[in-house]
Formats: structure tokens, C-alpha cells, sequence
């Protein structure tokens, strides 16, 4: 006898996406809304959390109804509500997780308390559910605006960390970049567009912990490095900033390989296989690295995987995901779980096979 499809709802508020999604219970995407803030926050030059928040409350209500329609579903088809529960901006995680605890408690649904970075950390197995599957463990780069560490997923809610920057995140310090080259907000894309037209060779600019022994990031000094290098030209016309866009581009890309190239090893030694190589969150989107990261792997002899765009950047397919992985596996929570500011992957609870 065919089982009835389970159908699950994913809520996603913790920076600036506002973000409503149904994924079916084979992973297929049936609705996934975004609305992006970017023009509310472009004239502060980053996000500032108040106006976040007040937007997510604005317009959250909207694109779950929207979402909800586009799938063709009621409340009721439901198996579960899923949504962003930490980290991020501690009012935006709150109105989303309110919103789905009160539709899960009006509709007596299981409720789900998906962490923003297992979202990204799942997504590459959200992205495969057409191709071919991504077994667990693999190696994960995560690397967005706020967030750049490295681990092993052995599991759903089962993570191994390697290394993480010790200063600034690469999203982080291309938005530094940005700003310092007048592209505007957000700078991944600016610097990435005025890369594409630069020369990577032009300028030497550090690659900051390359060599270590260790699997950590650093790229402070490389944003420093790039200042005090713009502060000595003479002249900053449009050729000289794609060149130096292209070249702090090219050195993010080998101190990325080379953190990489350590973490494959330490991967190799703890589970005795060769792992996937998969980079998720917003920086992943970035071709020029996604290529870098292809070439080690290619050299390594090992698989690699990426979301697709769409995919990388916030979005709630991901919190679906993750929470539909949580749900095959009884991982539900109750109502009075807490929003967080700060969740580490590695104080997950969870299973080490899914």
C-alpha cells in the first residue's frame, strides 16, 4: 500500500531574506519564496537587525500564505513546521520561530528547530535528491557573510569541526573590499562582477595562514592589506579597482584550496575514505571560488558538490530540508524551545546516519 506524502513548511528569518517554503517528502521544492531586504539596508551599508525585523513581521505572513498557495496545500496536508531557530539576529529568528510554533500549535503539528548553518550544511543533499545522492560523512566548507569554519558531517545534527576563521568571514571581508573600492552593498556580487573584468596577477596581495598546520581561516590582514594597498595609488579608475577586486578574489581562493587541501587530509585520517568536498552558504556562490575548489578536488581525486545559486544564498527550500531530515528521524522539538543568537553546529543533537 503507497504511504501518503508527507509535506513540510520551512520558515527562514534570521538576517535579512525574508523566506517561506514546501518541500514534498521526497525533497522535491514545491514553493520557495524569498523577499530580499537588500534595498532597505544599502544606504547603512550592512544589515541593521531593527529594520530586519520589523520587515520579516511585515511581510512574513504574506509569503507563507503565498508559499502555502503555490504548493497547493492547506495547514492541514502538513506533516510538520520547520524554521530558523538560531543563529542570527536574535528579532528576525524570533518572528519566524513564533510564526511556526503558532501555526504548529493552531494545527497540532510537530514542530522542528532548524539551525541556520545545518540548513546550509544539508542543502547539498536538498540539491541532489534529483542526481545523484550525497551519502554521509563528507567535507564541509561553510563560508557566508558571518560564518567560515570547516568540518566533517558525519550525520544529520553530527559535526566535527576543523577550523573556522579566527577574525573575519569571507563575506565579511569582501564586503570590507567593496566598501573600500566604492562597489556598494552587499559586496560578494560587486567584487565578483568587478573581478570578472580585472587582472587576478596585478597585485600580491597575502594569503593569510596558508602553510599552517592547522585547518583555521584568516582574512583580516588581507582586507587590511587591500586598504593600505588602495590608499597608496595614485589614481583608483575603473581598470586599477576590477584589479584589485581580482586580486583579492584570486588570493581568497588559494588560502580557501589550501585550508581545504589540509582539512581533505585530517578527513582522510579520521574515517580512513575520501571525502565529497561540498561549499555551501552565500559566498558559495561565487564562481571563481566554486572553480578553485573543483581544481582541488579534481587534483585530489575526490567529488565535489555545490547548491546551485538559488541555494546558497538565505532561503527556506534549505530550512525545509533540514527540518525534513530532522523529522525522518523523530527529531521534533517542543514549543518552548528558545530563539538563539549563537548555535554552534557542534552542540547539535542528531543521529550519524540519516
Amino acid at each position: 500500500m503507497k504511504l501518503p506524502m508527507t509535506y513540510i513548511l520551512g520558515i527562514e528569518t534570521s538576517c535579512d531574506e525574508t523566506a517561506a517554503a514546501v518541500l514534498d517528502g521526497d525533497g522535491h521544492i514545491l514553493s520557495n519564496v524569498v523577499l530580499s531586504q537588500l534595498d532597505d539596508h544599502r544606504p547603512y551599508g550592512g544589515v541593521v537587525p531593527e529594520i530586519a525585523a520589523r520587515s520579516h513581521l511585515d511581510h512574513l505572513d504574506r509569503l507563507i500564505g503565498q508559499a502555502m498557495t503555490e504548493a497547493g496545500l492547506q495547514f492541514s496536508d502538513l506533516a510538520a513546521i520547520a524554521a530558523t531557530t538560531g543563529p542570527g539576529l536574535i528579532g528576525g529568528v524570533m518572528v519566524g520561530a513564533v510564526s511556526a510554533k503558532t501555526i504548529a500549535l493552531c494545527h497540532q503539528l510537530p514542530f522542528v528547530a532548524v539551525n541556520h548553518l545545518e540548513g546550509h550544511a544539508l542543502s547539498p543533499r536538498l540539491a541532489a535528491v534529483d542526481g545523484e545522492a550525497l551519502p554521509f560523512p563528507y567535507l564541509l566548507l561553510l563560508v557566508s557573510g558571518g560564518h567560515c569554519q570547516i568540518l566533517a558531517v558525519e550525520g544529520v545534527g553530527r559535526y566535527r569541526l576543523y577550523g573556522r576563521t579566527i577574525d573575519d568571514a569571507v563575506g565579511e571581508a569582501f564586503d570590507k573590499t567593496a566598501a573600500i573600492l566604492g562597489l556598494g552593498y552587499p559586496g560578494g556580487p560587486a567584487v565578483e562582477k568587478a573581478a570578472s573584468e580585472g587582472d587576478g596577477a596585478r597585485f600580491g596581495f597575502p594569503r593569510p595562514m596558508v602553510g599552517r598546520d592547522n585547518c583555521d581561516f584568516s582574512f583580516a590582514g588581507l582586507k587590511t592589506a587591500v586598504r593600505y594597498g588602495v590608499e597608496k595609488l595614485d589614481d583608483l579608475d575603473r581598470k586599477t579597482v576590477c584589479d584589485v577586486a581580482a586580486s583579492f578574489q584570486e588570493a581568497v581562493a588559494e588560502v580557501l584550496q589550501d585550508r581545504c587541501r589540509r582539512a581533505i587530509g585530517k578527513f582522510r585520517q579520521d574515517f580512513d575514505t575520501d571525502p565529497a568536498l561540498v561549499v555551501a552558504g552565500g559566498v558559495a556562490a561565487n564562481q571563481r571560488l566554486r572553480r578553485a575548489l573543483s581544481d582541488l578536488t579534481e587534483s585530489e581525486g575526490i567529488r565535489f558538490s555545490a547548491p546551485p545559486q538559488h541555494l546558497c544564498t538565505d532561503n527556506a527550500a534549505m530550512i525545509a530540508w533540514a527540518g525534513l531530515e530532522r523529522f525522518r528521524l523523530g527529531l521534533t522539538d517542543p514549543l518552548d524551545i528558545k530563539a538563539r543568537p549563537r548555535w554552534p553546529l557542534v552542540e547539535l543533537k542528531g543521529h550519524a546516519n540519516g
